[in-house]
């Protein structure tokens, strides 16, 4: 197992420290540099170009940060870099370019969106990059499947040192998790993939704390992170029951 100090040891700022009402837009190289001021780690998202490359981007569609219409994934890495955010000046990403704001000086925690249809792409680009890369980086996904992988091919990806984590929570009752069958909801709720996984870490969702699953792993011996911290009920849930958050819309 892989867990450095460094993965839980400073509050982790959900999609950099962001704030649009400034015009600091999520996922952009100004809100990690805003968190990079403050010293806290960051987490971010990648979502695939329809050329294959990593963009540091939450959403599978560009409507609602960006005045560009449709999925990203429909379109190259240069028309995703041409498409203008609603607000601030940045310009979206590639995870390499987003690694050499960050230059090694705060941990960074990636989520690797998914399908959940067994495309890996996305993966193998997002781990090519990271193992180029001197800092600090974690790996972590929704997708079993997607972790699974990284763990079986770490060695060839060039990744094998970079503790991977499971994003999880109690219930997938929500719309968005309807086309994933009940079996697989079921496997991921329980973490009833741990044997194909083997996560270093566990990021949770804060309103399901406490709960079983992140107590038992724990006691196991890998930290929990908590997603997405914004109120002082969740702050003080976050400190009982978890080794660290990820934040939004505060300042720790």
């Amino acid at each position: 197992m892989n867990r450095p100090d460094w993965l839980t040891a400073r509050p982790i700022a959900h999609r950099g420290l962001h704030r649009a009402a400034d015009g600091v837009i999520e996922n952009t190289a100004t809100a990690a540099r805003a968190a990079i001021a403050r010293d806290f780690a960051i987490e971010c998202d990648v979502q695939l170009t329809a050329d294959g490359e990593s963009m540091v981007f939450h959403d599978f569609t560009l409507d609602r940060l960006t005045h560009a219409v449709g999925r990203l994934d429909s379109l190259s890495t240069a028309a995703v870099q041409a498409a203008v955010f609603k607000a601030g000046s940045d310009r979206m990403l590639t995870l390499a370019e987003f690694l050499a704001v960050l230059a090694g000086r705060v941990p960074l925690v990636c989520e690797i969106k998914s399908e959940f249809n067994g495309d890996m792409r996305l993966t193998e680009r997002t781990a090519q990059v990271v193992a180029g890369y001197a800092g600090p980086v974690a790996l972590k996904s929704f997708d079993p499947d997607i972790v699974a992988h990284l763990r079986a091919h770490g060695a060839r990806l060039g990744v094998a040192d970079r503790p991977l984590g499971i994003v999880t929570e109690a219930h997938y009752d929500h719309p968005e998790w309807a086309k994933i069958s009940p079996e697989r909801r079921r496997e991921m709720a329980h973490l009833l993939h741990w044997d194909r996984t083997k996560p270093d870490f566990l990021s949770y969702h804060v309103k399901d704390l406490p709960n079983a699953a992140p107590y038992f792993v724990r006691m196991l011996g890998a930290p929990v992170m908590t997603w997405t911290v914004r109120t002082p009920e969740q702050i003080a849930l976050a400190r009982q029951w978890a080794d660290q958050m990820v934040f939004e819309g505060f300042t720790p």
